[in-house]
């Protein structure tokens, strides 16, 4: 996996039901390396810190090799590096064969994987169509969330080393698939229920489905 661009937001507003909201989800390619901080990339907007930032979201990373399909959907968008809100774009990222927990150096940080991207209205905004969130959850590969373990500067053209492999995790596409569910697999959410890469609030109402499906 290597990063083929870094990006960075300055606040957007838009209206959303009659409603000015203030959002980071514009990223634009930079020029420079950026810095991986422990609860976000600086100079980058965060604006939602509820749903976007902190400990399990301090970075976003989405593929390259999954713009064509995006671009073949929505030929008339502006398209640059960074369209999906992601600070970096990575080749060959593939959502099937990172797990949750792993652990990569790139450049001088190091960054466990955490959780995929769950889309809201804003990704449907900038995609001029509510309907690009049914489709994101149907094409399966969010791309990935990361903890920032050792802060520190990426830049394009770092590649990432895997330095510990999470032993009987799940992958991110199948915990994307997992979270969307309706009939969701006892036997997958005991496989990540105590794994710490996961936030905790999210590992109860996992293990919540469990208790009330027995």
């Amino acid at each position: 996996m290597k990063i083929i661009s870094t990006n960075t937001a300055k606040p957007t507003t838009i209206t959303w039901n009659g409603k000015e909201v203030v959002t980071g989800i514009y990223k634009k390619p930079t020029d420079s390396p950026i810095y991986l901080g422990k609860s976000d990339v600086r100079h980058d907007t965060v604006t939602d810190r509820k749903h976007h930032g902190g400990e399990f979201k301090a970075c976003y990373l989405f593929s390259k090799d999954h713009y064509d399909y995006w671009k073949d959907l929505y030929p008339n968008l502006e398209w640059n590096w960074g369209m999906f809100g992601e600070n970096l774009t990575v080749e060959g990222l593939n959502e099937e064969q990172i797990h949750i927990g792993d652990i990569y150096k790139v450049g001088d940080a190091l960054v466990q994987i955490t959780q995929p991207r769950e889309p809201c209205y804003k990704f449907g905004y900038k995609f001029g169509s509510q309907d690009a969130l049914k489709q994101f959850i149907d094409h399966g590969y969010s791309g990935t969330y990361v903890r920032v373990l050792e802060e520190g500067n990426v830049k394009i053209g770092d590649e990432f080393e895997l330095v510990e492999k999470r032993k009987n995790s799940l992958s991110t596409r199948a915990f994307f698939n997992l979270l969307f569910s309706k009939n969701k697999d006892e036997n997958l959410i005991k496989m990540i229920e105590n794994n710490d890469a996961i936030p905790q609030k999210k590992r109860d109402k996992l293990k919540a489905f469990v208790e009330k499906n027995k």
